[in-house]
């Protein structure tokens, strides 16, 4: 997992089913969140404001917190944080718990672009993880950060004495969907890969055994999602995993981390196809025929002239970043 630097962090603030069919994910229902923890240290923290602009926030000091305390201060409508590596984008104010006065803030400038998820964060503010489990998108949650709740290098960086605490207060201006989510569908495919996913979403695929491949591109929606359409105007943020027919094991899987962003004219065509029209939260397999896939080229562990078998997620669109113009 790729880490960020402490000065990006701080100034630019990461059974057997058959075709058609499978296991429900743990997803937003699933969630139990206590609106208030450490309630004698969260009572020290007024925060005033909306939620897409810089917090006011008063403290009474010196506040000194032994262990992570946290309240949601606006509770939002929005996907929830079900899955440290899930994406997100989140504004970050941080002040001082021994004077109250900030240190340093996100821009609240409105950039959706700026992607990172809750295990990013906890690189260097490990509670952070803690403080987001089950958080929803348009949610506004002070923190109170005790010193073991941050990096050594984080407390140095910001002039903190031993055994200071910190303030923050998290904006959750977007969440992404952890996993697909939506209708299961129902699909008749004889002949065709079987899907089973796993409690976190995570697919399994199984190719039928002594089946010839079929010669022309297959998609299936096994999850009809209820969200916005894939037009290819906007980056595609999708988990996938994809399989060599007749091979064993997945050449290829984001599902040890977090989502990747993908273009519809940066993927092969039969990839490209099997997205496009549908909507954000379908779960879809494809099976891509070599001349949709890389032809007769060898790649890595693929051989060539291969059908390729991909069962992709579709967990959200990307916003693109703001040009000068827009500031």
């Amino acid at each position: 997992m790729r880490k960020i630097p402490v000065a990006l962090v701080v100034l630019g603030l990461v059974t057997v089913g058959l075709t058609g069919c499978s296991i429900p994910s743990s997803s937003a229902a699933d969630c139990t969140r206590t609106p208030v923890s450490n309630p004698d240290v969260m009572k020290l923290i007024d925060v005033k404001g909306d939620t897409d602009s810089a917090p006011k926030v008063d403290v009474y000091t010196p506040l000194h917190a032994t262990h992570l305390g946290y309240e949601d201060v606006v509770t939002g409508d929005g996907n929830a944080i079900t899955s440290d590596d899930q994406l997100m984008v989140m504004d970050v104010s941080l002040f001082s718990g021994a004077t109250g006065d900030p240190i340093v803030a996100t821009a609240y400038d409105g950039d959706l672009s700026r992607v990172t998820s809750p295990s990013q964060w906890a690189t260097n503010f490990p509670g952070f993880e803690k403080a987001l489990d089950c958080a929803t998108a348009g949610s506004r949650i002070s923190v109170a950060l005790s010193p073991d709740d941050m990096a050594p290098d984080i407390a140095t960086s910001f002039k903190l004495d031993e055994g200071d605490s910190v303030v923050a207060v998290l904006d959750l201006q977007k969440v992404y969907l952890a996993s697909a989510t939506g209708a299961l569908q129902f699909n008749s495919g004889f002949g065709l890969p079987s899907v089973v996913r796993a409690p976190g979403g995570r697919p399994g695929i199984t190719i039928p055994s002594g089946t010839p491949a079929p010669k022309d591109l297959v998609i299936q929606t096994l999850i009809k999602g209820d969200g916005e359409k894939v037009t290819g105007d906007q980056p595609v943020r999708v988990h996938y995993t994809g399989v060599v027919w007749g091979a064993d094991e997945a050449f290829d899987t984001t599902w040890d981390g977090s989502a990747v962003s993908v273009t519809l004219d940066g993927v092969v065509p039969g990839f490209a196809k099997a997205l496009k029209g549908q909507t954000v939260g379908s779960q879809v397999m494809v099976v891509i025929p070599p001349e949709l896939g890389y032809k007769d080229q060898e790649k890595a562990s693929i051989p060539a002239n291969s059908t390729l078998v991909f069962v992709i997620d579709i967990v959200g669109l990307d916003a693109e970043a703001p040009t000068a113009d827009q500031g």
